[in-house]
């Protein structure tokens, strides 16, 4: 069993270019912990988002706190703290604040690979 602390593991300002904006993450579980899954706090301060990507496996997103928005090819949902999103493997997709709020999710994912999708031009 591990059980995470808050202090186990600080908050920080990503720079991973995925992220558009302020974007700040913390690691809670990484598959050096575990080979089956990761689980990620990521918060996303006011309009803050990533580019759209498609992940390898199935990712579940648990809203946490504020308001958000999770888009792909059928549209953007409006999402609330307390909602969960379920996005299948390969499906381009992208999640972050609304402008003028924040937003915070746990990300929770086998580990896999990340590909972003660049904008149309």
């Amino acid at each position: 069993m591990h059980v995470v602390r808050v202090s186990d593991s600080p908050e920080e300002r990503s720079s991973r270019p995925i992220f558009v904006g302020e974007v700040y993450s913390r690691p809670l579980i990484d598959a050096a912990t575990s080979p089956a899954v990761t689980v990620n706090l990521v918060r996303f301060v006011d309009g803050g988002k990533n580019h759209p990507h498609i992940h390898t496996a199935d990712q579940v997103l648990y809203i946490t706190e504020g308001a958000g928005t999770v888009g792909g090819p059928a549209g953007d949902n409006h999402v609330l703290a307390g909602d969960i999103v379920h996005i299948p493997a390969g499906e381009v997709h992208w999640h972050g604040a609304r402008p003028g709020h924040h937003m915070a999710h746990l990300s929770i994912l086998p580990p896999c690979e990340t590909t972003v999708i660049e904008p149309a031009s």
